[in-house]
């Protein structure tokens, strides 16, 4: 009757003290989801970004006097005019506003310039009031050329505008 007193006695601290008996693939899967459950709960719940939406474009005519602050400067938007289509570059900031490689065409009707591959004064219009470049003296290679830049204006930029004289304002 001891050895069974005892043998009892041994099995009996074995499972007392014997943390592998909670260790079973139920137990860790129960565990698992328990501690997914709480973190979902606990962990802090930020709402979906909505996606910031383009403004609305308005599109509006210009002459070259109303175009001309339109050049970057005091966080105004960057806008060109290509063959009297005005388009809006701000997202071209680096290129065509203040220090950019392009800014003299910033504000101003930049036909004459693109068509010649230049960026000089001179290619842009003095007489703000005056009536617009005809470009009828422009060859043909400066055409073509002109007509490129105004097909990558048209794939990246959108037109905002059109370029009227002074005077021809609807």
């Amino acid at each position: 009757m001891e050895y069974v007193e005892n043998r009892m006695a041994q099995e009996a601290a074995k499972q007392t003290g014997n943390a592998e008996s909670f260790v079973t693939p139920l137990n860790l899967v129960l565990l698992g989801m328990l501690l997914y459950t709480a973190y979902s709960w606990l962990r802090p719940h930020t709402p979906a970004a909505i996606p910031k939406e383009e403004p609305a474009i308005v599109f509006r005519t210009f002459t070259p006097r109303t175009l001309l602050p339109y050049n970057g400067q005091n966080d105004m938007p960057v806008y060109l005019a290509v063959r009297g289509r005005v388009f809006d570059v701000t997202s071209g900031r680096n290129f065509y506003g203040p220090g950019g490689p392009y800014a003299n065409f910033a504000g101003r009707d930049a036909s004459r310039g693109l068509a010649h591959g230049s960026f000089d004064e001179d290619m842009l219009t003095k007489d703000l009031d005056g009536p617009l470049d005809t470009l009828s003296d422009l060859t043909k290679d400066q055409l073509e050329a002109l007509q490129g830049w105004e097909e990558r204006f048209d794939e990246k930029y959108p037109v905002v505008g059109k370029l009227v004289a002074a005077g021809e304002e609807e």
